[in-house]
């Protein structure tokens, strides 16, 4: 049964609730709207078309759609129940008529692809860190073919390095003011094509991102055989790393 508009509700840090229950399934995508402008006219067209509607589905657990850095790109990220859900939202027209309004409000966007998720591992740094995120960072992994057990593998290779890492170490029992200490959480995600890894973290600001990546040695991460193994894992094709503003969180429920 949908859920009445007015119980559509959101989110006052424009964040989803990255430890929710029940999610099963995450679906993101990047919209190219071109500029800055047609950014915000994007976000305000989607609020407008999702908060007239009654919420689709009791399956639908939350709807969000963050403004990238690069000044042209917007990420959506939605939690599911199952594919299913998705599946009956699609099929009942839900997600093409309000596509059709937010496009002749905005005419033009570029939709550039649709990928399936689970969350795999994550988690805040330190669980009583209550500081909002400023900045969402979201790096993307490919691999060169379906493998459900080298995606867990590449990524329990990164928990082993930043668990060994002796700087990040440092950072979290000794000084705050590194730029590592800026990073809130990291919540890792296994493609369900078993071809892609994406982790969605979380970080104070962008300037913090920044200048952790710019850091001495090779980056985030210290120079060591536990982050040799994770840069050089075999059958990685492409990685990209893309910054993001929180713009607009949506689930049911006042």
């Amino acid at each position: 049964m949908p859920v009445h508009a007015n119980e559509a509700a959101a989110q006052t840090d424009a964040r989803p609730d990255l430890a929710r229950e029940g999610v099963g399934l995450v679906k993101v995508s990047t919209w190219d709207v071109g500029t800055p402008e047609r950014q915000r006219a994007t976000i305000e067209a989607i609020g407008a078309a999702w908060r007239k509607r009654s919420w689709p589905d009791v399956g639908l657990l939350s709807y969000t759609v963050h403004v990238g850095n690069d000044g042209r790109t917007l990420l959506h990220y939605s939690q599911w129940a199952d594919e299913d859900a998705y599946q009956q939202f699609f099929s009942a027209g839900c997600r093409d008529e309000r596509n059709a309004e937010i496009d002749a409000a905005v005419p033009g966007i570029q939709r550039l692809g649709l990928h399936a998720y689970e969350l795999y591992r994550g988690g805040r740094g330190n669980p009583d860190d209550l500081r909002i995120p400023g900045c969402v960072v979201i790096v993307e992994v490919e691999f060169d073919g379906p493998d459900r057990d080298r995606q867990r593998d590449w990524v329990d290779g990164v928990f082993a390095a930043l668990a060994s890492d002796p700087r990040l170490t440092a950072v979290e029992g000794s000084d705050d003011d590194l730029p590592h200490a800026a990073g809130i959480s990291g919540w890792f995600h296994v493609g369900t094509d078993g071809t892609r890894v994406l982790n969605y973290a979380e970080w104070t600001d962008a300037a913090s991102h920044v200048a952790a990546l710019a850091a001495p040695g090779d980056g985030i991460g210290s120079a060591t055989e536990a982050w040799d193994r994770v840069h050089a894992y075999p059958g990685v094709r492409a990685s990209r790393v893309n910054r993001y503003t929180p713009g607009l969180s949506l689930s049911p429920g006042a």
